[in-house]
């Protein structure tokens, strides 16, 4: 068997195509649920609804199996708050992220996730995912509790963040759901959410999409829609030879689901707000090279002498022993630990770290480079634990960095792993792999903001729910993921008990059918999908990076504008997958658009959402500290304002654990 590229240089020509090709063919799914989405999130929604006793379909980009940002396993799970061995109350996390944030994250997610994030884990537990030490390989170890055996990480005292042994955790819940008798539908690219009388702003009845293998049309038709895609993953930038390994994110995902929303009418929020792109895949591969962040907390980094760089707690006081690293210091309640989705911690629940003035001291030659994780200075069961258990299960390091290194001959009790050489600058987060400094700095990530949802996670728009991570307001990560897919997916299955029969419009079916396959018709010199998307990231790059004012954000959605009617209107696909990767491109334009139009809401900069409008550069004024949720009424941008704490506010209680008591269900 060989790679495509083996092929093409053995036999000079391009090889025929191995499915049959159908363009003309229609075919139509009824269903009472459909998910658009077969990730985590999507794969638990599913689970979730089809338990309610509701028919429930998956509408999958990829193979459901191993598919999404979370297809390739996850080593601990955030959020986990109700655990027996938690000293966090749901209500103490939410708060501490929502403070972190000054307001900018939806509390209210946050709350369900914690809530309810034991529970989904151990849902996990009992679909074969291992979450327990059940062989005692960690016995005794300061992590681990000898009653539940559960093992923790970050905060060994307050244990609210779980380590699990979760490499095959996604073909676990998609078995889980072919038992529960969901329908999945994979490799099949969604083009449009269906609603009531091809109205924008109507009822989401379905949705329309094509199979990248035969090309066929799908129309789905449901009485609920819950919408559990990825991020926009290639915005800011696409070099897929160069990025594709170095990215913590899965580089497939292109804001399918957020493109689709907005064309409906669904209402968005801090859609304003990006960070730098340092997991973008200007980097390393995940976590092969040296660092002290995330699976390497804790890990003591030396320089090229041997001399070990100190660390210090939250406050900037150095801490003395290996094992203060992981407990939390004077003054803190607890550490809320990394890779939740916001991007600043108030000291008290900051992580302990390497010290900050690391890049001044490297400038002044107190560290010599290039620095080190030098696991043999760790406890033999912190060692194991990091490089075996924690390396072995998390996603994309199992088979390309645990494998392959060991199969290498890298030992962690006699070896060390490098970290890269960088501008001294490059060392301010111990992150040292994703190597963020060697990033452009005009390559951003949307960082924070998605669809409106309330307490039952419900958009605005009736029949259309959000869930998973970076596609919500108030998202997290992998077990945040499956959380919101949980709830997601049992408020849908209750809206569909009872909701009106869908009912397509033929005319914005018949329209979808005409735009999705326009490229098929196009003169075979026509330019490719890839040619467009790396215009995209350019245009994102050049009007929309990290400095913006009105005439940028302006020119910038001309230029969208003008690349949507102009190649991308001529651009011609030779096949299925060619023409799922051009209407990724539209989707792109699509979310483009809306990171645009919300930029130009916000009139005035704002360090916590590091959004810089050189016209408008006074750091977040008082009048501003507020939301711009944003959506599309007949083709047009309409904004309005929300309070930050719009969770707490009527129609709801004012109280978060009342507000999950009212809206929970069962």
């Amino acid at each position: 068997m060989s790679t495509w590229h083996e092929y093409v240089q053995r036999n000079g020509t391009l090889p025929e195509w191995p499915y049959p090709i159908n363009y003309d063919k229609v075919n139509e799914v009824v269903t009472d649920v459909l998910v658009i989405g077969g990730g985590v999130a999507g794969c638990r929604a599913a689970i979730s609804a089809a338990g309610k006793g509701v028919r429930v379909a998956i509408l999958e980009r990829g193979h459901a199996k191993r598919s999404g940002a979370g297809g390739a396993g996850v080593d601990h799970w955030h959020g986990a708050c109700t655990n027996p061995c938690s000293k966090v109350t749901p209500e103490m996390y939410t708060n501490a992220c929502y403070e972190s944030m000054q307001g900018y994250t939806g509390a209210h997610v946050r709350y369900i996730i914690t809530r309810e994030g034991w529970d989904t884990l151990q849902e996990c537990e009992a679909m074969g995912v291992r979450i327990r030490d059940v062989n005692d390989e960690f016995k005794g170890s300061d992590f681990r509790d000898e009653a539940t055996k559960l093992t923790f990480a970050y905060d060994y005292k307050n244990r609210h963040v779980v380590r699990v042994w979760g490499y095959n955790i996604k073909p676990a819940v998609y078995e889980e759901a072919r038992k529960r008798g969901v329908a999945i539908y994979n490799r099949m690219m969604p083009t449009s959410l269906l609603t009531e009388g091809g109205r924008q702003g109507g009822r989401v009845v379905g949705a329309t999409a094509v199979n990248t293998r035969t090309g066929e049309f799908y129309v789905f038709r449901a009485r609920a829609t819950v919408i559990a895609t990825g991020g926009a993953g290639r915005l800011y930038d696409f070099e897929p030879e160069v990025t594709a390994s170095g990215s913590m994110s899965d580089v497939n995902s292109a804001g399918v689901g957020q493109a689709i929303g907005w064309n409906a009418g669904a209402e968005f929020v801090c859609m304003e707000k990006t960070s730098p792109g340092r997991l973008t895949g200007h980097a390393y591969a995940p976590y092969s090279m040296g660092g002290a962040h995330n699976t390497y907390h804790g890990t003591p980094i030396v320089d090229a002498d041997g001399k070990e760089v100190p660390w210090v707690d939250a406050f900037g006081r150095p801490l003395q022993k290996t094992s203060e690293r992981f407990q939390p210091t004077k003054g803190q309640p607890f550490i809320l630990g990394e890779g939740i989705g916001i991007s600043y911690y108030l000291e008290p629940f900051r992580n302990n770290a390497l010290a900050p003035d690391l890049p001044e001291r490297i400038r002044e030659g107190e560290f010599k480079l290039p620095l080190y994780a030098d696991l043999t200075r760790l406890p033999e069961v912190e060692r194991r634990n990091i490089f075996g258990m924690m390396v072995g299960n998390e996603g994309k390091t199992r088979i390309p960095i645990y494998d392959t290194y060991t199969r290498a001959g890298f030992d962690p009790d006699k070896d060390m792993l490098q970290a890269p050489v960088m501008d001294p600058e490059g060392y301010l987060h111990s992150n040292f792999w994703s190597a963020g400094i060697n990033a452009p700095p005009t390559v951003r990530s949307l960082a924070g903001g998605g669809f409106l949802v309330d307490w039952d996670l419900r958009t605005n728009l009736e029949g259309l729910y959000a869930a998973a991570g970076g596609t919500i307001f108030g998202g997290g990560c992998h077990g945040e993921s499956h959380t919101t897919g949980r709830y997601a997916g049992r408020h849908a299955a209750d809206y569909a008990r009872t909701a009106p029969e869908p009912v397509v419009d033929k005319k914005q079916v018949a329209a979808e059918k005409s735009r999705a396959y326009a490229a098929l018709k196009q003169d075979k010199k026509g330019i490719g999908w890839k040619e467009i998307n790396v215009a995209i990231g350019r245009i994102m790059r050049d009007y929309c990076g990290r400095y913006k004012n009105e005439t940028t954000l302006n020119l910038g959605l001309r230029l969208l504008k003008e690349l949507r009617e102009t190649e991308l209107a001529s651009a011609y696909a030779s096949n299925p997958h060619e023409l799922g990767r051009l209407l990724e491109c539209q989707s792109l334009i699509s979310v483009g658009e809306l990171v645009m139009k919300s930029s130009l809401q916000r009139r005035a900069s704002s360090a916590i959402l590091d959004f810089h409008r050189l016209d408008y550069p006074e750091m977040d004024p008082p009048e501003w500290q507020k939301l711009l949720p944003v959506k599309q009424v007949d083709g047009r941008v309409k904004a309005r304002e929300l309070p930050l704490d719009f969770h707490l506010k009527p129609p709801y209680s004012p109280t978060l654990e009342e507000n999950y008591q009212r809206h929970a269900g069962t």
